[in-house]
């Protein structure tokens, strides 16, 4: 059972289907057998019992000789007198005692035994068919035998089928060798070209065949598996190219000025360099800290849920924050859903510190429902963001003109953050149309609370 484990899956395949087929070969040849014995030993017995009724004829003629030719194809016939003593019999016979002890039952006429070592045959086994002839004198037994019949009835049988279930379980064989070989002939197609993509090179695609079956359907699969491997992929570069940049910005100003002051220590003003690394340390230490929720994001952090009112948690965090613009709510209460409360805080501060930054007076915050929803919307009255870029502001280190000029200190991640945390809670967050300035919608599954 050993080699199981290292044979293909078409020798397999063909192995089973050939034990399969010769089982049913073994199961039909073997009803086959035992009907065509059950015939020939039937015929038989009726060619015995005629015979044996040919004997019995000469008996009630009173002309059985001593010596009974041979009559038919019947070469052994014996006949026993009332007094149980052989009275007749063919020449093979003569001289022998009874060939058998079994008569007929008192209702019956006729009785047969298949007998083995009988007396004058103690190698063989015969077919004996015994007949019941009554005379005045008493009753004569007229034995009339031949040649058991082999349970394979003919050599020449056996042999004719021996040979068709080997003939069918070859072409069962061969034709499930081949068939298996041409079904899987796409998947070797598959294995060939996946083991030829590399990390370097995503681009190339498995064949898919013309046949919609389950072939076609895995390879259709392992195709779209491959495109979302090489989007991540493209969005890993991306983010270790744009993350690259961003960290050295701060640093490389950090050691510009560091390499200045060395050079001039006497005109450097140590308190203003100081305040500068801090500066440039805070965006490093943003940057860094983006960098890690994004990872456990994409790592799939567990989620630890509870049940979270969203007004209250509107109200918490901006009564906590200190204001930058007025801040105008509008909370349905009642409103809740299940989440992890530190991951929603940190998206409704990234929201709400994205609409601070780019609002002229007011933020507007409304929570409300919506076709089974739950719906935050972080509003400001700026200039808005133009519809061609409103999914661009979501990809990570993008950041708008507009946003650099207002904020230096940005690390291009926060809207990344937040609708990353929204699609982590199954919900989404989108930018819609508004009269004035962006409005960012979030949708959360809403909770029935009792």
């Amino acid at each position: 059972m050993k080699l199981w484990r290292y044979w293909s899956v078409r020798t397999r395949l063909t192995w089973v289907a050939s034990v399969m087929t010769v089982l049913a070969c073994a199961g039909v040849s073997l009803l086959v057998f035992l009907g065509l014995y059950r015939l020939a030993v039937s015929n038989q017995v009726q060619d015995l019992t005629v015979t044996s009724m040919r004997v019995s004829g000469l008996i009630h003629k009173e002309e059985l000789p001593p010596v009974v030719p041979p009559q038919g194809g019947t070469r052994y016939i014996q006949v026993v007198g009332p007094s149980g003593r052989v009275v007749s019999s063919t020449p093979p016979l003569t001289g022998l005692p009874r060939l058998a002890m079994f008569t007929p039952r008192s209702d019956a006429m006729e009785a047969h035994q298949r007998i083995c070592s009988p007396p004058g045959f103690p190698d063989d086994c015969l077919m004996v068919v015994v007949l019941r002839s009554s005379r005045p004198v008493g009753d004569y037994l007229v034995y009339g035998a031949a040649p058991a019949i082999p349970w394979y009835v003919n050599p020449a049988f056996l042999l004719l089928v021996g040979g068709a279930s080997l003939l069918v379980t070859a072409a069962t064989a061969a034709g499930t060798y081949r068939m298996v070989r041409r079904a899987l002939a796409p998947v070797e197609s598959v294995r060939e070209e996946l083991a030829e993509i590399t990390g370097s090179d995503l681009s190339r695609r498995v064949p898919v065949p013309p046949q919609h079956d389950e072939i076609g359907a895995l390879s259709s699969t392992v195709n779209q598996t491959l495109d979302r491997l090489q989007q991540a992929v493209e969005q890993q570069r991306r983010f270790a190219s744009d993350a690259g940049h961003d960290l050295r910005s701060p640093i490389t100003a950090m050691r510009t000025q560091v390499e200045d002051a060395l050079l001039h220590p006497e005109d450097t003003d140590w308190v203003k360099m100081a305040e500068a690394l801090v500066s440039s340390l805070d965006r490093l230490q943003a940057i860094v800290t983006d960098l890690l929720v994004l990872a456990k994001l994409d790592a799939g952090e567990k989620i630890t849920r509870s049940y979270i009112n969203m007004a209250e948690l509107v109200r918490a965090e901006v009564g906590r924050r200190p204001r930058r613009r007025r801040v105008a709510l509008r909370l349905q209460p009642g409103i809740v859903v299940s989440g992890d409360r530190l991951q929603l805080l940190r998206l409704l501060t990234n929201l709400l510190d994205n609409a601070e930054r780019h609002a002229t007076s007011t933020v507007t915050i409304i929570v409300g429902r919506d076709d089974g929803n739950a719906v935050l919307q972080v509003i400001d009255d700026g200039e808005g963001i133009p519809p061609d870029e409103r999914e661009v502001v979501f990809q990570r280190f993008t950041r708008l003109s507009s946003g650099r000029e207002k904020d230096t200190q940005g690390t291009g991640l926060g809207l990344a953050i937040a609708r990353d945390v929204a699609e982590h809670h199954d919900g989404s967050l989108v930018i819609e149309d508004s009269p004035v300035g962006a409005r960012f919608v979030l949708r959360l599954p809403l909770l029935t609370v009792p």
